[in-house]
């Protein structure tokens, strides 16, 4: 088993209580070894091995950190509300 470097574009980071909560919530993932978050280039980085890649983006999209360009319209609306209660939650935890 081969730990890479994931990278991932996403969507919706404003503030560090959404890199919190972004780190905390990946943190949950078994296999994650490293997490990094470039805010103005809205990039999810995280040593992991490839097969949880999808994973990985499943649980920001759950979050409301969608991978750029993966939804619009409502779904993007939809994602734009969870960021905002991620966001909260990241800044009082």
């Amino acid at each position: 088993m081969t730990v890479n470097h994931i990278q991932i574009r996403v969507e919706n980071i404003k503030c560090g209580g959404c890199e919190k909560s972004i780190i905390k919530g990946l943190s949950a993932i078994e296999g994650i070894t490293h997490i990094s978050i470039n805010r103005d280039q809205q990039l999810v980085s995280v040593d992991a091995e490839d097969a949880l890649r999808d994973a990985l983006v499943a649980k920001l999209k759950s979050m409301g950190y969608p991978e750029h360009g993966s939804v619009s319209g409502l779904d993007a609306g939809l994602a734009n509300a969870k960021s905002f209660v991620s966001c909260a939650i990241g800044r009082v935890s």
